[in-house]
């Protein structure tokens, strides 16, 4: 077996390293005990380290054949990760009413969405659903 290095095991070591770290370093620290409850607060992050855990190490030892990305697609990926982060700054400062729809807009411009009806829907309805869902079924509030 050809075991050279490659970004897909750099990347598949670093996930089978950081989901160790959380199942038995992190999680344990700053996940508290619940009394009572049915399920352990530390059920579902336990469950995704061992996953994060099982795929690093199957990304090493069977690395994809992937393709270098060209530098258009790469500056795109970072611009949409920008546009998102800003996005969750400025939910912080005026909150989730006023941020979600200029960051909804932002995002379909950006992947080229045009016509008009869907745009609208993205603007208005999506983020006026996921208001109506956390603030109004789950009880709970938005920043």
């Amino acid at each position: 077996m050809n075991m050279k290095t490659t970004a897909d095991r750099a990347t598949g070591g670093f996930f089978l390293l950081f989901g160790v770290l959380l199942y038995f370093v992190i999680i344990p620290k700053y996940v508290e005990v619940a009394d009572g409850a049915w399920l352990m607060p530390s059920t579902v992050p336990n469950a995704i380290a061992v996953v994060l855990s099982i795929c690093g190490a199957l990304l090493m030892l069977k690395p994809t054949a992937h393709r270098v990305q060209n530098t258009r697609e790469m500056m795109f990926a970072g611009l949409y990760f920008t546009l998102l982060a800003a996005g969750l700054l400025l939910m912080s400062y005026v909150g989730f009413v006023y941020a979600a729809p200029v960051l909804a807009l932002a995002v379909m411009l950006l992947i080229g969405e045009r016509r008009p009806f869907w745009l609208l829907l993205g603007v208005v309805g999506l983020p006026a659903g996921i208001w109506w869902l956390v603030a109004y079924v789950l009880e709970r509030a938005l920043p």
